[in-house]
């Protein structure tokens, strides 16, 4: 039976591997002659198969994944499962007729929306006439659907302004002013730069790929035009942004993180590293009624100066990891709104699974284990109030909190200092106490894994763009993104949003309701549309 220990760690050794697993059986097929022998024979091979694919799901989503690029891993896995599918198409037409077909695959098939359109084909039997020579009568129906999809197809708005005039006198010429433009004299309609957008910063499509596919409909366009279209639309949606940020530094309670934003140093012809800063709200797990979102912040450098400039006027509980840029925001000369620090057991975690790699290490697995059972509990007590989150930890993690306390003191004095398990635990007592300050509130989450998993689309894009050509085309990064990613925290379309939005500041919209732009509050608009409320 495959193991994901018996996998290599890298990504064409374990194409090699299905590969070479795929002629053998082949052969082996072709060697068979009775039916029964066949059916076996297909059905251990397809076990084989699957298995194969969940010990390297195991490998990549195990231990392993946190030292493997897992967009590598993502990407093979596609690999191997669109193989797997090969193989259970070849085995079906290869089947002898009247065999037994194999049991199917356990898979995800998808579901169709309500709100999508219907297109009906109702295909009649040839003849309504019965042999007899009587008329049958409908009795009833199978009806099955199918996703369609219509291609991506440019089109172009036609707009005319008729002139009029009268011919009783000489007043002059009546014609229509002409419609605000989000791009003044220029070819595209809001919805085209909204396209543009989202897949730039949603589907990490890069500006010269646009118009690569755009050019195979005809439509000749530099890749400097897209840029400019894509500046123009940051610069009126930078309003809504800082609306955002204010919004999210009224609430009490956010998480922060930040991720390396390489960006063009003009002049030297290489990347200097500035850095993203991600300020988030996510209360769902606590039933918290304030809308979730994230904004993305561009800073030229990773000091606590930063983080201090993006959450001034905020006061509240901040969860963090321990990056000690932080520390400046609790110095004890702060003169400024207090800040409580929350840190992430997650980040404690990785510390102790960094010694497990390393061979038998059972006071870090003794550890580990200790942490696992208090997110066992907090995913029992994910989606209650604060006081029934806050009265479960005290009645159940409370006492395990105190015991590790215990535990971790008992063996730091037994650990070299400077060995790396001594170093793990050191870390752990170092952020003792705003590790244990989801304690004493029910809001405050156990990690920082909310806002780091909001990150995650910053560095897709980074990956594709490799870097932002300036610091303001990484400020307009920053906007959209911001924009962008919170519509997915609130199940909002990022098209339909970007759309409607830019078509509202076009029209005019009052910079006093600015916040009516937010994206929770479109998504409100489209329930009121679709009576998604009632």
């Amino acid at each position: 039976m495959l193991d994901a220990a018996d996998l290599p760690d890298d990504v064409a050794a374990l194409k090699a591997m299905l590969i070479a697993a795929r002629l053998s059986e082949a052969a082996k097929d072709v060697a068979i002659a009775s039916k029964d022998e066949y059916i076996a024979r297909k059905d251990e091979r397809i076990e084989r198969l699957e298995k194969l694919v969940a010990a390297f799901k195991q490998a990549a989503f195990g231990r392993k994944s946190e030292k493997t690029d897992p967009d590598q891993f993502d990407l093979t896995l596609e690999d191997l499962e669109t193989a797997i599918a090969v193989i259970h198409a070849e085995d079906e037409a290869a089947a002898p007729a009247g065999s037994r077909i194999s049991k199917p695959r356990a898979i995800n098939r998808g579901s169709l929306p309500k709100h999508l359109p219907r297109i009906e084909e109702v295909i009649e039997p040839e003849s309504l006439i019965c042999a007899c020579g009587g008329c049958l009568h409908c009795m009833g129906e199978d009806v099955s659907e199918r996703l369609d999809v219509i291609p991506a197809q440019f089109r172009v708005i036609v707009t005319r302004r008729p002139k009029y005039a009268c011919r009783g006198c000489t007043d002059g010429v009546v014609q229509a002013p002409a419609p605000a433009r989000l791009i003044q004299a220029g070819l595209p309609t809001d919805a085209t730069v909204a396209h543009v957008l989202v897949s730039k910063y949603a589907d990490h499509l890069p500006l010269y790929r646009q118009a690569q596919i755009m050019s195979r409909q005809g439509i000749d366009l530099d890749r400097s035009t897209l840029a400019d279209w894509v500046g123009r639309a940051a610069f009126e949606l930078r309003p809504v942004f800082d609306s955002l940020v204010a919004d999210l530094k009224r609430s009490t309670k956010l998480f922060m993180d930040e991720t390396r934003a390489p960006v063009l140093d003009p002049g030297s012809r290489k990347t200097k590293t500035g850095y993203f800063w991600a300020l988030a709200r996510d209360d769902r797990p606590w039933g918290g009624g304030a809308p979730p979102g994230v904004a993305f912040t561009y800073a030229p450098g990773r000091g606590g100066i930063h983080a201090e400039r993006i959450l001034q006027g905020f006061s509240g509980v901040l969860q963090v990891d321990g990056y000690a840029g932080y520390n400046r925001l609790i110095a004890p000369e702060r003169v400024r709104p207090d800040i409580q620090l929350a840190y992430c057991w997650a980040h404690a975690r990785r510390k102790l699974v960094e010694i497990t790699r390393n061979g038998s290490a059972p006071i870090a697995e003794d550890g580990l284990k200790r942490i696992g059972e208090l997110y066992r509990i907090e995913a029992e007590l994910r989606g209650l109030d604060p006081e029934a989150r806050l009265a479960g930890r005290q009645e159940q993690s409370a006492p395990l909190v105190a015991e590790m306390q215990a535990w971790l003191f008992r063996h730091r004095a037994r650990v070299a200092t400077k060995s790396p398990l001594g170093e793990a635990l050191a870390y752990i007592v170092k952020y003792w106490d705003g590790l244990k300050l989801f304690l004493t509130d029910g809001r405050i989450e156990i990690d920082n894994n909310t806002v780091e998993r909001t990150i995650r689309p910053i560095a897709l894009n980074r990956k594709n763009a490799l870097f932002a050509g300036h610091d303001a085309g990484a400020e307009n990064w920053a906007t959209i993104a911001s924009l962008i990613e919170t519509c997915k925290l609130n199940a909002v379309d990022p098209l339909g949003y970007m759309t409607a939005t830019l078509t509202a500041i076009v029209k005019g919209h009052k910079q006093s309701r600015i916040d009516e732009l937010l994206p929770w509050n479109y998504a409100a608009s489209v329930a009121r549309q679709f009576d998604l409320t009632n």
